[in-house]
């Protein structure tokens, strides 16, 4: 008799909990993106069909410590879901934290202009983007790859007439001001061990930043002050370990910064109101 998609789902969560700190879930999205439909979908209505053989390359890969947002090719970030792959870092929920904080600033009437500095996959300027309709923004990245998955996200999701993607060197050569500026650089330190998963796979320019992790931040501190409209907002990510550091680096250059802690109590974000 076929294994069904239960008893498979049971083997793979159990040979994944080794390396998988989210084994069954992890089972269950590969199971799902192989059978073609949602995860809700399969585990309503699918679990006592036969377990596709689609299903045993990409479980092998996952085994392999390749992160489950590269072998399914896609993350949900905020209200929107994002095409992702190799060469660009993979958008993490605590990200969101950066965009609960613009909400709560902005409101209902939103920012009318954006800057996303490492846009990446877009993650943050379009999540922005999808909150505000009336908003527009550009995101900037010096890597070529996010710079293209950025853009075909921008399209998949219609927000590409309000997302201008540019290649650059952070806010060089930008001389706009903007309500709202989103950032999440590069903020590890070099010699830090990452799981497999990520060092294995994501790209190293957009997690390592020198000795201390802070060169990033150094480069930014003297841009933020004059690329912020009055009443903006400027939300950069940080390591749990950096806020001190940080808002004392961003006080060197007149801006003061206030620490933003995410959904499980850790330093994630500072803030910097104009």
């Amino acid at each position: 008799m076929a294994e069904t998609v239960r008893a498979a789902l049971v083997r793979a969560a159990a040979a994944l909990s080794a390396t998988s700190d989210t084994a069954r879930l992890d089972a269950e999205l590969l199971m799902a993106h192989a059978l073609g439909v949602s995860r809700d979908g399969m585990l309503l209505g699918r679990l006592d069909d036969p377990a596709p053989a689609a299903f045993e390359p990409l479980l092998a890969r996952r085994l392999a410590r390749e992160p489950v947002a590269y072998i399914v090719g896609e993350r949900d970030f905020w209200t929107i879901s994002l095409k992702v792959g190799p060469g660009v870092l993979i958008p993490r929920p605590d990200s969101e934290t950066l965009i609960e904080a613009a909400v709560e600033h902005f409101a209902a009437a939103g920012p009318a202009r954006i800057l996303d500095l490492g846009v990446g996959s877009g993650a943050l300027l379009l999540a922005a983007l999808a909150q505000w309709p009336a908003a527009s923004g550009i995101g900037v990245d010096r890597s070529a790859a996010a710079a293209a998955i950025a853009r075909d996200n921008a399209a998949r999701l219609g927000l590409a007439g309000r997302a201008e993607i540019r290649m650059g060197d952070w806010a060089e050569g930008i001389d706009e001001r903007f309500d709202l500026l989103l950032c999440n650089p590069p903020y590890v330190e070099s010699g830090a061990r990452l799981a497999p998963d990520v060092v294995g796979h994501e790209p190293a320019s957009a997690l390592f930043a020198g000795p201390d992790g802070l060169d990033d931040y150094r480069r930014l501190a003297p841009m933020i002050g004059r690329l912020l409209a009055p009443g903006g907002l400027a939300a950069v990510e940080i390591g749990a370990e950096q806020g001190d550091a940080v808002v004392a680096l961003f006080a060197r250059h007149g801006l003061a910064g206030s620490v933003r802690r995410d959904l499980a109590g850790r330093d994630r974000a500072i803030l910097v109101r104009a």
